[in-house]
């Protein structure tokens, strides 16, 4: 099973989700079943490393960021991928716009995973609040994790 997440520029929300369902699904005793990747929707800092701050905030809480690389959606992430999950309504709009006809990944919001359904993961980028934004991937991370978990013991 694949999961990609997708921000606009894969250096703060998108390599933040990675690195917390990577952990959870080692915790869970699922990370040899489930690979987790992050993109961007825009171009801007494909190969640059996840922002600084991004990278403190997960650090704080034992996650290395530090490895991770930008990179831009691809075509062939709709046929890699099981599920790609957006963390905005305008992200989320791009993937819906660029799914091929028959594509059969689950497209949505990451937030769709956690008890605030409707919610978006805010762009910290200008705005700061990256500890808010963390805790927000924290509680849908949980979710999501909960229905690979299910997800796989279906396929059993």
């Amino acid at each position: 099973m694949r999961v990609l997440f997708v921000c606009l520029g894969n250096i703060c929300r998108s390599p933040t989700a990675e690195g917390i369902v990577r952990a959870r699904l080692l915790a869970a005793g699922l990370d040899g079943l489930v690979e987790v990747d992050s993109c961007g929707t825009g171009a801007w800092h494909i190969g640059e490393a996840p922002d600084t701050r991004a990278q403190q905030a997960a650090a704080q809480r034992g996650i290395d960021l530090s490895a991770l690389r930008g990179r831009q959606l691809q075509d062939d992430d709709f046929l890699r991928f099981d599920y790609l999950l957006a963390m905005d309504h305008h992200n989320l709009a791009v993937l819906e716009s660029r799914r091929p006809v028959g594509g059969e990944a689950h497209v949505g919001l990451l937030m769709a995973f956690a008890e605030d359904a409707g919610a978006e993961v805010p762009d910290p980028y200008y705005e700061g609040g990256f500890d808010r934004v963390y805790a927000m991937i924290e509680r849908a991370a949980d979710g999501l994790v909960a229905e690979l978990r299910q997800q796989l013991e279906a396929r059993e």
